[in-house]
């Protein structure tokens, strides 16, 4: 292969869930069975990087000041879901489960990786608890070490008796996370949360 084609499945292949035969079928495609499609992915690419940005007050993904889940008046801002990446918010909506706003950490707790409280979404969400406008965090991160060390790490920021914290129930399974849940097990998971102390 060439030296160029070899630049872009190497670049391919460090997208999440990208191997190297699949990141060589999507070069492939793009560069020799469909090159009338790239200038518009280039195109795309480009643009979404221009307009997508984090939301300034939860984290997801937005392109004005606040994602649409903010800026929709008629969804409750005081029963927030925290929860560690924005697919995780994703998966949830799609289960209808949950009709609050929410909160993206962009990550968990993981000394062993260097990811220390710095490296979270944290400052907005203390801002949002310091405002008085949160009545209950739903914690919905993963169920493994990483994620219970967050949990409590949030638990110990938030101030005694003004906010409730509960934790999603789990049927999902253990080390698994929310992103590959479906939609019957995220509400049940939601339905059964419990007391997080």
């Amino acid at each position: 292969m060439t030296p160029a084609f070899e630049k872009l499945q190497k670049y391919l292949k460090q997208l999440p869930g990208m191997g190297y035969r699949s990141a060589e079928r999507i070069a492939l495609h793009l560069l020799v069975e469909r090159p009338e499609r790239l200038p518009a992915l280039v195109e795309a690419l480009q643009s979404a990087a221009a307009a997508v940005h984090r939301c300034s007050r939860c984290g997801n993904l937005a392109e004005g000041e606040q994602c649409a889940i903010c800026a929709d008046d008629k969804r409750p801002s005081s029963v927030v879901c925290v929860v560690e990446h924005v697919p995780d918010l994703v998966a949830i909506e799609r289960s209808g489960a949950f009709r609050g706003t929410y909160h993206v950490l962009h990550g968990k707790l993981s000394p062993i990786q260097g990811v220390g409280p710095e490296h979270l979404n944290l400052s907005s969400l203390v801002a949002r608890i310091e405002a008085g406008e949160i009545q209950e965090l739903i914690l919905a991160l993963s169920n493994d070490v990483e994620g219970e060390a967050t949990c409590h790490y949030l638990v110990d920021r938030v101030p005694a008796g003004r906010v409730k914290v509960t934790r999603i129930g789990f049927g999902l399974p253990s080390g698994g996370g929310v992103l590959y849940a479906d939609s019957v097990t995220l509400k049940s998971a939601l339905d059964g949360r419990r007391s997080f102390s």
